[in-house]
Parts: structure tokens; C-alpha cells; sequence
């Protein structure tokens, strides 16, 4: 580990010279190289298929697991996006001038080398490498043991395109054992890291937010929240609370818990609560919502805490914006917060007051996502408040240092 440290920090020196055309022309090659293994890819991770269903292990993350035809064609398109797509590095901000001549500014650099761990999907190697290169950082990547010959195999097709255009091959390293103290060593080697970004369970986040001695960019938990007012479109909010909680049930996105006005909850939670149990989400409800909805079981304070990622809903009715907003601030967990409302004045306030990472207006949760955004791609979504926040591209993953421009002035 030690080794990949110091060779990683001595690509990313280098990576400081390489140009935008260079960089597009690496993630092309690597796209060319996707489609030419394509075969020899899926016979590779056939052998990690089969030893997770030796494993017993879920269907779901097998299917994560899966390199498909359709997920290949995936990674090689988002490799094309990312190619296009304008080089951060170098940009400079406007400069000021001071009263003695001297010009000030700030330009984009990359923040240096990038630990990324990440667990069942493969296609996460292509990803992760891809925005790290297009931001001109080194990066270091350790996916699960379950997916470990397929990201072997995706890391040799990365540093076959970053040779390919005179690139460092070490820029992009895949750790090549399961052992997890490789893990605990690199969420400690402050000397050759500069951030770890975590993607995966609770489980993986919560120990290395403990055992890290590196920054980390980070997300805990997705207890998403979409707040009815009682100035809401009844038929739009509808829509877009059922969308919330079924575009995806496994998505950090997603609603996990649904607040309702009283003024309005009569008149929009029978209809919403027949789509969701038709579509086969368990509900949990207040009191109130036990009364408008016979079927929903009786909510405690855990479900209010819960991030299910799957077909459960927690449904609150409560008095006022700023009860909504209060009880936000309780469960949530900083992540994505949503008020449907027709009101400006409450839109206003909702934005300003709930402190997520994303806050929306008459839109479901689970827009909150990089490529929604337009950032092409995201590496993961941040709730930290530094120094990344909310979905994380190319922008995020690089800092800015001052730049100054003089003519021989001194300091007197």
C-alpha cells in the first residue's frame, strides 16, 4: 500500500502537465478498448458471478455485480460525455485589480490523489477513473472482493488508454487484494492521499467515518423528505410524491418519508395512498394519517429515522411549514428535501430553512443526482459542508489556489 501511495502522489506531479486533449484522448481510448474486450470483460466477470452465487449472494447485488451488454454500452457512453466535456483544470476566475497594480485571481487544480472504496459495482472502476483523470487527479481505487477479477480487468483497460496517450499508467491503480487492511491502510496514509470518497452501505461508511484519519467527501444517510403544502397543486403533488418514493427504491433519492399539511391531506392522501399500496409500498402513518388511511400501519420515531431503501413510506401530517421544517430538521439527514407548493413566499422560506445538501421545489428527491444536474457525471453525493456539497462531478473534485500577477511591486 505504501508503494501505491508513492507512486500515485508522483502521477499526480505529472498529471499537473497533461493537457485537456490528452485526457480526452485517454478516456476515448478507453472507450475503444471496452467495445474490443467487451467479450473477454463478461467472461471475467462471469468467474465473480459465479462465486457470488456460490456465496448465496442477493439477487440484487448480483445484479449490480452483472457486466451487461447494456452496462457496458453504459460506462462506454459516459466515457464518450466525460471526454466532451470541458477540462476544469486551469480556469481562472476574473481577476481583481488592487490599487497598486497587482492582479489577483484564483485558478482550478485538481485536489491530488483520491482514495475511492466502493462496493458491488464494477462499472464503478470506469467511472470513478474517468472523472478523476478528466479533473487531473490520481486516483486509487479498492472495489468489493465479490466484483474483484472484473475491476482487475476494467483497471487494465484504464491504464492501457491512460498509456495509450502518454499518460501515467499509475495515475488510475486498482488495489489488487481483498485483504480489508488494505482499506484501513489507505483511509490512513495522509502522506500520499488526499481525500477517500466512500461509495457503498451504511455499514462500510459508518467505519471508515471512525477509522479515517484522511478527509473524507461523504453521505451517512439518504432520509429523504417531500413536504405537501397546503399552497400545493394537489394533482402535481401527488405525481411527484409517487415518483419520489417509486423511481427508484435503492436510489439515496429516494422519499422515505412524506409530510402533508393538514389543510390538504383529506383531499390528497386517499388517491396517493391507493397508488402506492397498488404498487406495492407499505405504509406508516401519524394518527391523522391512520384515520385518512385505514391501511397504514402505526409509525414510531425509528421510521421517521429510516432510510429503507426499499417499498416502505413513513407518512406525517403536520400543521405548518414550520412544522415541516421542524421535524426535517430532527430526522433528516441532510441529504435531499422537497416542498411541492404553488406559494413563493413558502418556497422561499422552505429553500432557505431545510439545510440539505439539495432542496427542491415542486420536484421529486430523486432528481438529486449529478447527471440530472448537468454535471455529466457525479463521483457520489456529498453531505459535508466542505468542501464539496451535494452531488459531486469534475468541479468537485478539484480546489482553487490564488494566483497573483505583478509588475515589481513591492511591499512597503
Amino acid at each position: 500500500m505504501l508503494a501505491i501511495g508513492q507512486q500515485a502522489r508522483q502521477a499526480a506531479r505529472a498529471m499537473l502537465r497533461a493537457t485537456g486533449a490528452q485526457k480526452a484522448d485517454a478516456l476515448l481510448a478507453m472507450a475503444q478498448l471496452l467495445a474490443e474486450q467487451r467479450n473477454d470483460l463478461q467472461i471475467t466477470n462471469k468467474i465473480d458471478l459465479d462465486a457470488g452465487r456460490t456465496r448465496n449472494l442477493e439477487p440484487a447485488l448480483l445484479d449490480r455485480l452483472t457486466l451487461s451488454d447494456r452496462t457496458i454500452d453504459l460506462m462506454i457512453e459516459g466515457l464518450r460525455q466525460i471526454a466532451a466535456m470541458p477540462d476544469p483544470i486551469g480556469s481562472l476566475t476574473a481577476a481583481t485589480v488592487r490599487p497598486n497594480g497587482m492582479q489577483v485571481g484564483q485558478m482550478r487544480v485538481p485536489l491530488g490523489v483520491i482514495g475511492i472504496i466502493y462496493e458491488s459495482r464494477p462499472n464503478v472502476t470506469i467511472d470513478a477513473a474517468a472523472l478523476c483523470l478528466k479533473s487531473g487527479n490520481a486516483a486509487v481505487l479498492r472495489g468489493g472482493s465479490e466484483a474483484i477479477h472484473s475491476n482487475l480487468a476494467l483497471g487494465n483497460i484504464v491504464q492501457q488508454g491512460l498509456a495509450a496517450a502518454g499518460l501515467p499508467a499509475n495515475a488510475i491503480q486498482v488495489i489488487d487484494t481483498p485483504d480489508r487492511a488494505a482499506v484501513g491502510h489507505l483511509i490512513t496514509m495522509t502522506e500520499h492521499i488526499d481525500v477517500i470518497i466512500p461509495r457503498g452501505g451504511k455499514s462500510l461508511i459508518k467505519r471508515l467515518a471512525a477509522e479515517a484519519r484522511v478527509p473524507m467527501i461523504k453521505h451517512l444517510d439518504g432520509n429523504c423528505h417531500v413536504y405537501i403544502d397546503d399552497h400545493a397543486d394537489l394533482e402535481q403533488a401527488a405525481t411527484i410524491a409517487f415518483n419520489a418514493k417509486t423511481y427508484r427504491y435503492g436510489v439515496c433519492g429516494a422519499m422515505e418519508t412524506l409530510l402533508v399539511h393538514t389543510a390538504v391531506a383529506k383531499a390528497v392522501l386517499p388517491e396517493l395512498a391507493h397508488r402506492l399500496i397498488t404498487h406495492g409500498v407499505e405504509l406508516r402513518g401519524c394518527e391523522r394519517v391512520q384515520k385518512i388511511i385505514p391501511q397504514a400501519l402505526a409509525a414510531t420515531d425509528e421510521d421517521w429515522g429510516t432510510e429503507y431503501l426499499g417499498p416502505i413510506l413513513a407518512i406525517k401530517v403536520v400543521d405548518s411549514i414550520d412544522d415541516a421544517i421542524a421535524h426535517i430538521e430532527r430526522w433528516g439527514s441532510s441529504h435531499t428535501d422537497a416542498i411541492v407548493t404553488q406559494h413563493i413566499a413558502s418556497a422561499q422560506q422552505f429553500q432557505r430553512e431545510v439545510d440539505s445538501s439539495s432542496v427542491l421545489v415542486n420536484l421529486p428527491t430523486c432528481f438529486a443526482d449529478g447527471f440530472e444536474y448537468g454535471l455529466g457525471a457525479e463521483i457520489g453525493i456529498s453531505t459535508n459542508r466542505l468542501h464539496a456539497r451535494g452531488p459531486v462531478g469534475l468541479e468537485g473534485l478539484t480546489t482553487l489556489k490564488w494566483v497573483l500577477h505583478g509588475n515589481g511591486q513591492t511591499r512597503g
